[in-house]
């Protein structure tokens, strides 16, 4: 291992200096909530019918928890800003680092550009005031979501951090209102039901459903992305994850359950399948009840806008700790604002890059708004699930090669089970992997009949352009941004060389 993967450049020293610790355990828990329970996606998963649950609670046990587990450790003992980033360049050097940082990046931008910017149009045009698609009210809606996201992100971290522990409230008040209501309903209307056949688990289920778990239940450890700004983040974060942990997979179960009980399958869209069941129930409330859909609908859209702030404010501290290291365009992006602490350029770059990505997704994309939405939120899941291909292996590494390191939080297992919990959660992130680039290739291998065009709306080949296309992008673009970015981290000497962590260096090697 390179001994220069131990070092910080100037420039990530000088900016170090201006972080400002705000972050309680209060908002790490609700940063963490509202960045890892992804309400966009229950329409989406409820679409495979009653399997839907046995597959959400396989993965609970067999990912969610050993996942949790091994990065309340990780970070709880490796506490620097831009937390998977410092993990994979010290476990792995520079290079790798810098690619899964732009990825686990990249996503937040083509998320909130194409995924939530659609989800949230079709919400606000469904039910509270309709607008024209593809018109020019479509379009400046989309774009003043994507802006307060970023705004969120530019604001000082005492003040942004209130937008995603908003929505992370209302989010739990949404959908606890909606999961009180549906039992209202259950009870005077009956239920559509699940039978105990529709929960037997398929190949197509399986192979359908993974990436769109795992990209449910990652993200756990973003919150180390802004450690540096956190008051106590050796004590907080494993206490946070956990408790995040437990309200995610009650806003995940809960939830679905409720859709698959009101609405048949065949009946439930990716992009309206939350929102569609809440229609349903809500005419328990009789003449009141498209009020308050309306007011629930303009709830939704703000829980949207807090899940997309929480992002923003922690994948946008990573990639400007990535620049400052030396690894993203010549440092530019890595200068924090010297009056607000936060990485205002970066943000800038996210908005940009989000609302390019707006327009790409509804010209480029031929189909219907479900259709898009589906294709967008896969590329989605695949740039975020390919990013942690090196995030989590960096676990075991960090903790064979840092055994002295303090961890206020230690899995109780020997090495050797922690490395078997890292590789179970690993392997899960490669299938998903795959199955989101190459969609259908696996059920080709089993046996599995899969109608392309019918499963996503678009033809295969326009996937695939689309898909490969943008990644082909993206991978240039980070190409790029490291290359430029070498007289940064040329810049390492005695003012610069700090270790990014609390343990030096590996055993037997050393700093000068």
């Amino acid at each position: 291992m390179s001994t220069e993967s131990h070092l910080s450049t100037a420039l990530a020293a000088e900016q170090t200096a201006k972080l400002r610790r705000s972050l309680r355990r209060f908002d790490i828990l609700f940063l963490l909530v509202a960045a890892v329970v992804s309400i966009e996606v229950l329409g989406q998963i409820s679409s495979f019918g009653g399997e839907t649950l046995t597959w959400t609670i396989v993965l609970a046990v067999t990912f969610l928890l050993p996942y949790a587990l091994v990065f309340a450790e990780v970070g709880s003992a490796f506490t620097d800003e831009g937390g998977p980033y410092v993990w994979v360049k010290v476990a792995f050097g520079r290079i790798p680092a810098a690619v899964s940082a732009f990825l686990y990046w990249v996503t937040t931008p083509v998320w909130i550009g194409g995924t939530m910017a659609f989800l949230a149009y079709e919400a606000w045009s469904g039910f509270v005031t309709p607008l024209a698609a593809h018109g020019v009210w479509d379009y400046f809606f989309k774009t003043v979501f994507i802006w307060v996201t970023v705004l969120s992100g530019i604001a000082s971290l005492r003040y942004g951090k209130w937008l995603p522990t908003v929505g992370a409230v209302l989010k739990v008040c949404v959908l606890g209102f909606f999961v009180l209501t549906a039992i209202i309903y259950s009870i005077q209307h009956g239920v559509h039901g699940i039978g105990l056949g529709d929960l037997s688990p398929t190949m197509s289920g399986f192979l359908g459903l993974t990436p769109l778990l795992l990209f449910a239940f990652l993200g756990f450890e973003s919150g180390n992305g802004a450690a540096g700004e956190m008051k106590n983040p050796s004590r907080d974060v494993p206490i946070s994850l956990a408790r995040s942990a437990g309200v995610a997979a009650a806003c995940y179960l809960v939830p679905i359950a409720a859709i698959l009980i009101i609405l048949p399958a065949n009946k439930i869209t990716g992009i309206s399948g939350l929102m569609d069941a809440m229609r349903r129930v809500f005419d328990v409330y009789g003449a009141a009840g498209p009020a308050v859909l309306k007011i629930v609908a303009f709830g939704y859209v703000l829980v949207l806008v807090g899940q997309g702030a929480a992002w923003m404010i922690v994948s946008d501290r990573v990639q400007a700790t990535v620049a400052a290291d030396g690894a993203f365009f010549g440092g530019f992006f890595g200068a924090f604002n010297e009056k607000l602490g936060t990485p205002v350029r970066v943000n800038v770059l996210t908005g940009v890059v989000a609302s390019a990505f707006m327009v790409a997704a509804m010209v480029l994309v031929n189909g219907t708004s479900g259709a898009v939405f589906s294709v967008v939120l896969t590329l989605c899941v695949s740039t975020y699930l390919l990013s942690y291909l090196t995030i989590i292996p960096s676990a075991a590494r960090l903790r064979r090669a840092f055994p002295d390191t303090p961890r206020p939080f230690r899995v109780p297992v020997s090495d050797g089970a922690f490395r078997l919990l890292v590789g179970v959660c690993t392997a899960w992130v490669a299938l998903g992997s795959w199955v989101a680039i190459f969609p259908g290739t696996l059920e080709a291998v089993f046996g599995v009949a899969y109608p392309f065009k019918d499963h996503w709306g678009v033809s295969r080949e326009t996937f695939e352009v689309f898909t490969l296309g943008t990644l082909g992008v993206l991978a240039l673009l980070g190409l790029v941004g490291y290359l430029r970015a070498r007289p940064v981290r040329e810049q390492v000497g005695a003012e610069g060389a700090l270790p990014p962590l609390r343990t030096d260096v590996l055993p037997g090697e050393r700093t000068t």
